[in-house]
């Protein structure tokens, strides 16, 4: 599992306690180095700004420590003696969970009040053996796991299990009923995102869309990589062109080509046609194209615009997933590659200026196109992709 064709994937999303601005429970990554990743679940003391504060301190400070490699007893003790005790319920900070891994394999896990956080293996959910030890009156339960290829773990806020108290249901979902769900729904397909996201939106809906707490969700997994490379525009000089769609066929996976101009020189190169799609109409996204050899071909600007607003909502609370899912246009057919399948993404980038968007009236020059494809490949960083962006 040390291969480098496997790489440890996370995804999350949070719902704030209805009426709150700011989010009471919080996430926090780091990479140790590049084989150590560390996430950090904390739920801060109730609501708003104090509970934002108090999750945002605790899980900053224990992901830093923790790749530090400093003991569990010295984290806890730290951030005991570090964050402001509650006048009323006499406890110092958030509640918290702890995963670490390292090599795509070595697990451990640490977890302090939050609800206990399981795996699904081989497509079905199972428990971890956890054992337990108190630290300054703390019981920290923690379990250690040697993981395989599309092991998925789930961890989660307290804001989940009581998902639904006072609106559809009388005391929440309890703990199997949460594991039956995400049993049923789980496809080793899916993201990680995917599925924190499936998860999240069911308790949103639970608590009939006024989450009467904070509630995060938040599923690492180890899966293989997936390679997906991104053509879009001709180069500077044209001369050039030949070299920058060999650089760009010669990587392996997906290959998608966006842009008019860039599909015609595409199909020259391969001495193949580009012929129009007309079976995925959209009214606001333009139609695709299809070249022997080549995954998808899109529109340029348009297009890219829409997957970049895409990756925005993706980023916030993903609520037009169900979207870009299920259609087929181009946009969302761009949408899927990066975000769903993609661990390792290649954008080749021709910056060549089109005569045709350099007119005031389009709306649409040189500029705005670097600034998309730029905008976009940050967002793509921000999901937790390797991204690479090369110029011609």
């Amino acid at each position: 599992m040390t291969s480098s064709r496997y790489i440890t994937e996370i995804g999350y999303l949070s719902f704030n306690h209805v009426g709150e601005e700011l989010c009471g429970d919080h996430i926090e990554v780091t990479s140790k180095d590049e084989s150590t990743k560390i996430l950090v679940l904390a739920d801060g003391l109730g609501s708003g700004v104090k509970a934002n504060i108090l999750s945002t301190l605790t899980s900053k400070m224990l992901s830093g420590m923790i790749a530090g490699d400093i003991s569990i007893k010295e984290c806890i003790r730290c951030i005991a003696n570090t964050l402001p005790v509650c006048k009323v319920r006499k406890v110092a900070y958030s509640t918290f969970t702890i995963i670490k891994i390292k090599d795509n394999k070595y697990v451990d896990i640490y977890n302090f009040d939050n609800p206990t956080p399981f795996l699904i293996h081989d497509g079905k959910v199972m428990e971890l053996s956890y054992s337990s030890t108190v630290i300054d009156n703390k019981t920290i339960y923690h379990a250690k796991y040697e993981a395989s290829l599309y092991d998925t773990f789930i961890l989660m806020s307290d804001g989940v299990k009581y998902a639904g108290v006072g609106e559809t249901l009388n005391f929440g979902w309890d703990m199997p009923q949460i594991k039956e769900y995400m049993g049923v729904i789980y496809q080793k397909e899916y993201s990680a995102k995917a599925l924190a996201t499936e998860l999240a939106n069911q308790c949103n809906e639970l608590y009939n869309f006024r989450p009467g707490d904070d509630t995060t969700v938040a599923v690492v997994r180890i899966r293989e990589r997936e390679q997906v490379n991104l053509l879009i525009g001709p180069a500077t000089n044209k001369e050039d062109d030949d070299k920058m769609l060999s650089l760009f066929f010669a990587k392996e996976g997906v290959h998608i080509v966006s842009g008019g101009t860039t599909g015609k020189i595409t199909a020259r190169y391969l001495g193949k046609n580009m012929v129009l799609n007309d079976d995925n109409f959209d009214k606001e996204i333009p139609p695709t194209s299809y070249i022997e050899g080549v995954d998808l071909v899109t529109e340029g600007i348009i297009t890219i615009n829409k997957v970049l607003e895409y990756a925005n909502n993706y980023l916030k609370d993903n609520s037009e997933y169900k979207t870009w899912l299920f259609k087929q246009d181009g946009a969302s057919s761009i949408a899927q590659y990066l975000f769903e399948l993609a661990t390792d993404i290649n954008f080749f980038v021709g910056c060549a200026m089109n005569i045709a968007h350099q007119g005031e009236e389009s709306g649409i020059n040189f500029a705005t196109k670097m600034h998309l494809i730029d905008d976009l490949a940050n967002k793509l960083k921000l999901m937790g992709k390797n991204v690479r962006v090369s110029y011609f």
